[in-house]
């Protein structure tokens, strides 16, 4: 099975993704398909030997849509504009400005006729109620013959698109948001047309003093309008995407046969080494070979500050070097590259669908049928019901402008661009702030999350040893101590010895050679530094050595989790150091901030009970489960799940696999390029917990956005179709005029797709 997303093209509203995705669901071979209106895209699983991308877009093409099928070459390259090709992005962007500019003038050539007829139409009612003078016979009978040619050239040029939706509807049966516009205002104009020509004719019959075509100009132009700031803001939610496109860099400065040569970043191979200057762009993911620099890693991690970067760390593509200039070895090219994942799972998790968009989208799929029954009913029973009270002439006037009034304000729009355009931007914000969220199911499952399951090491603290402490029992200095214990512990490949090392490099510490240099089993280290012995390990060494030392002065440094390095000579005890793993200097914040949102915090850990609680009470976590095995994590996830809690899982993405796929959200806390982008539904890059804090006020936020949307589009649809039906003429009188439905129609998209881009500004 075949899984691809393509671009669909000819999408103007929600029940279209309905109908193209029922169209694919029906095609032999098709296992599954799932359209996005939001984004314009179809995603599709198919048998490759029963059909083809090239023949569902032929099922489709009767309909007015198509598919954009990527040709191989499209697929393989990785540059900017290759991989804007590959992911059906530069062509979209270009046919869609172009589309917006089309729209954008036939808008503003049928906005002046729109005024116009508004005009005449305010003038005739005012005069009506004596509020103004009667139009004069000549300016009348002017207006009489003037709107006529006007509305021609609005429903034949401006309305288009609407005449289509009619013209497939008749001929397939397959009705849309633009078969409601289409069908309203033809009516509209049909009979306005037909009052116009058969005048003394049909006087007898009805009133022919009202006509419609005002209502045909004037609801195409507010539709037209509507759809054009609908389509100018759509094209802002998704600029995440093209802003990590940009992130791209177009060449790359290799070293082939000795010499540098500048290629596309489309030809770097793998082990290419490639060379970096100052305020260059990294062009694809490597390990620096040579030299060394400060990297703005905020692309991947979102931190602002830049990174040292020496021999044998990683860079990754998209990434800017700041200051030095480096060589490094290509160990990803293409999409293997962090970059192009990212891009690619941000597309994707833009065209999924959230749970909460399966009401709307079924309430989508039946709605325009129902309403164009509602719209038939409704002319039917004022005719019927109306002329008993009102005589067929007026009956059929008032009739028709409920007819209209329906189909123009019932328009689903609005409910089919709620949730996705949320989640557009909801994603895409994400990415920005270095939160990567798989779809947009975990997204809307995160603002429930109650409860929150932490690791220790790596995601409370840093996850590797570091030097915290150190106790002086000599005369010498600290600096002197430490001097001495890195000088003999950089002979050892002990975690712990590294430790000491780097702190002495960091803090420019000097190291001294050693002579006689022993390793002591399971105990420590003996060696010569400037013509004196020491002896280098834990207490049970000190205590071979018969040197007199109070060993439970190290018990208060033990209970909080800390290891003791001790150095001694034959004679006495020098001092000790401790070296533990050091909690993240955001994690206590991180806490505090998920408590504030009422998210309960729970730390599991394979450590020591003891050395968990102190490290649980130094970050305030509520809850500590220590020596667990990777399966006894599984089991307190249910355990916690079946008390109905929803629990998110933070972890490295590896070892925690099992438990990151039972819990509610499985998050990785993924460094660099290591990020197990695949592991878990939301990837913090960097590791930072704090950025878990920030996933879920995100999912908070756009859960919000979303549920505004879905209520002003419902609420404005359960209030406007009885309205424009006439439920209310009999007690107050009250009839929505067709100008008004299409005008509300045009601006609940319009406030939707704003409303959603409100998400933007959100701080987190």
């Amino acid at each position: 099975m075949h899984t691809q997303t393509y671009r669909v093209k000819g999408m103007h509203c929600a029940s279209c993704s309905s109908t193209i995705e029922k169209t694919f669901k029906k095609v032999d071979g098709v296992h599954s398909a799932e359209v996005n209106y939001g984004t314009e895209k179809a995603k599709i699983s198919f048998d490759p030997s029963k059909t083809n991308p090239h023949d569902l877009s032929k099922h489709i093409e009767p309909l007015g849509y198509s598919l954009e099928v990527p040709t191989s070459a499209n697929e393989m390259g990785m540059s900017e504009s290759e991989h804007a090709a590959h992911l059906g992005l530069n062509q979209s962007k270009k046919e869609k400005l172009a589309e917006v500019a089309d729209m954008r003038t036939k808008v503003l050539s049928a906005i002046p006729i729109a005024v116009f007829a508004a005009f005449v139409m305010g003038w005739d009612i005012l005069a009506e109620y004596s509020i103004t003078p009667a139009m004069s016979y000549t300016l009348k009978e002017f207006f009489h013959h003037l709107l006529p040619i006007l509305a021609t050239y609005i429903l034949f040029v401006v309305g288009t698109p609407y005449l289509l939706g009619f013209y497939r509807f008749l001929r397939y049966g397959k009705a849309n948001m633009d078969t409601l516009i289409g069908i309203g205002t033809t009516a509209a104009f049909l009979y306005s047309f037909a009052v116009t020509a058969f005048e003394e004719t049909l006087r007898p019959f009805i009133n022919v003093d009202y006509q419609y075509y005002d209502v045909t100009i004037v609801v195409i132009t507010f539709i037209a309008l509507g759809k054009y700031l609908e389509a100018r803001s759509k094209i802002k939610t998704g600029d995440a995407i093209e802003k990590l496109l940009n992130l791209q860099a177009k060449t790359a400065l290799v070293i082939r046969d000795g010499k540098e040569i500048e290629i596309s970043v489309n030809d770097v191979t793998h082990g290419d080494l490639i060379i970096v200057k100052p305020g260059a762009k990294i062009p694809v993911d490597g390990t620096i070979t040579e030299g060394s620099s400060f990297i703005d890693e905020s692309m991947v991690t979102g931190e602002p500050m830049p990174v040292g970067k020496k021999i044998g760390d990683s860079v990754v593509s998209g990434t800017i070097n700041t200051s030095g200039s480096f060589t490094f070895k290509a160990t990803k090219v293409g999409s293997e590259t962090l970059l192009a994942q990212i891009i690619t799972m941000v597309e994707d998790a833009q065209g999924s669908k959230a749970p909460i968009q399966a009401l709307a989208d079924k309430i989508s799929s039946i709605f325009v049928p129902i309403v164009l029954v509602i719209a038939f009913l409704t002319l039917g029973a004022w005719l019927i019901v109306g002329s008993q009270y009102l005589g067929f002439s007026q009956a059929l006037s008032f009739g028709l402008v409920s007819f209209v009034g329906i189909l123009v304000i019932a328009c689903p729009c609005a409910l089919g661009l709620a949730t996705p355009t949320a989640i557009i931007v909801g994603v895409g914000k994400g990415a920005k702030e270095g939160i990567l969220i798989k779809d947009a199911s975990t997204l809307e499952k995160l603002h429930k999350v109650d409860t929150v399951i932490v690791d220790k090491t790596g995601t409370i603290t840093v996850g590797k040893p570091t030097l915290v402490d150190i106790q002086n029992l000599s005369s010498v200095t600290d600096d002197e101590l430490v001097s001495i214990l890195a000088s003999l512990e950089k002979k050892s490949e002990h975690p712990i010895a590294r430790a000491i090392v780097n702190y002495a490099e960091e803090k420019n510490i000097p190291v001294s050679t050693i002579s006689n240099f022993e390793g002591i089993q399971g105990k420590g280290l003996r060696g010569v530094v400037n013509g004196t012995e020491y002896f280098v390990g834990n207490a049970k060494l000190v205590g071979d050595l018969k040197v007199s030392f109070e060993a439970s002065t190290l018990n208060k440094f033990t209970s909080e989790g800390k290891t003791p390095v001790i150095l001694t000579t034959k004679e006495k005890v020098l001092g000790f150091v401790m070296v533990a793993d050091e909690i993240k200097p955001e994690s206590k914040q991180a806490v505090a901030n998920l408590h504030k949102l009422g998210v309960k915090v729970v730390m599991l850990t394979g450590d020591d009970e003891k050395a968990a609680r102190y490290m649980a009470s130094m970050v305030g976590i509520d809850d500590v489960v220590a020596h667990v095995l990777p399966q006894d994590k599984l089991a307190k996830i249910k355990e916690l799940q079946s008390q109905g809690r929803v629990v998110a899982m933070a972890g490295d993405g590896v070892n925690d696999a099992p438990a990151l796929a039972q819990a509610d959200v499985g998050i990785a806390m993924g460094t660099g390029t290591d990020v197990a982008i695949e592991s878990a539904g939301i990837t913090l890059l960097g590791g930072d917990i704090s950025k878990l804090v920030k996933a879920i006020r995100l999912s908070k936020i756009t859960m919000r956005g979303i549920k505004q949307n879905l209520f002003w589009a419902f609420i404005y649809n359960i209030i406007g179709i009885p309205l424009a039906a006439g439920v209310l003429y009999p007690v107050f009188g009250w009839l929505l005029n067709p100008v008004f439905a299409g005008f509300a129609m045009a601006m609940s998209s319009v406030s939707v797709v704003s409303n959603s881009l409100r998400i933007k500004g959100k701080k987190l």
